[in-house]
C-alpha cells in the first residue's frame, strides 16, 4: 500500500514523464492497483492470522479496507496536493477494482479450490 500512497499522492510532471495520449489509461491503473491489493491484502489477513480469520471475513475485511483506502487517497489529492485532482471516476475505479478483487478469491477458492497452507 506505500507505493500506491506514494504513487496517488506524488507529482509525475516534468519532463520524464512519457507523452503517450490513452484514454482513461489512469482509470486502468486504479482498477489495477486496487484489484491486486485487494488479493494481496487477502492472503496477508489469512497469513497474519495464521488461518484463524475466516476466509470470507478476511475478503469483506480486505474489500472494505482498500474501498476506504481508495476514497482517503482521492480525497488527499483533492485537499493536499496543487498538481494532482481527486476524481469521483478515480475512486469509482478503485471501488470497482477492490469488488472484482474480492469476488475472485471468494470465487476461486470456494468449493473444491481451498488454501492449501499449513497453520
Amino acid at each position: 500500500m506505500v507505493f500506491v500512497t506514494f504513487s496517488s499522492l506524488y507529482s509525475f510532471q516534468g519532463p520524464h514523464v512519457s507523452r503517450f495520449n490513452i484514454p482513461h489509461a489512469d482509470k486502468i491503473v486504479h482498477f489495477v492497483f486496487y484489484f491486486v491489493a485487494c488479493i494481496l491484502g487477502t492472503f496477508f489477513l489469512r497469513e497474519r492470522t495464521k488461518g484463524n480469520l475466516p476466509f470470507k471475513k478476511a475478503v469483506v475485511i480486505m474489500i472494505l479496507g482498500t474501498i476506504f483506502f481508495g476514497i482517503l487517497m482521492e480525497v488527499l489529492q483533492y485537499s493536499m496536493t496543487v498538481t494532482r485532482t481527486g476524481d469521483l471516476l478515480d475512486g469509482l475505479a478503485n471501488t470497482t477494482g477492490s469488488f472484482c478483487g474480492g469476488i475472485l478469491m471468494k470465487f476461486y477458492f470456494s468449493g473444491k479450490r481451498r488454501l492449501k497452507w499449513e497453520f
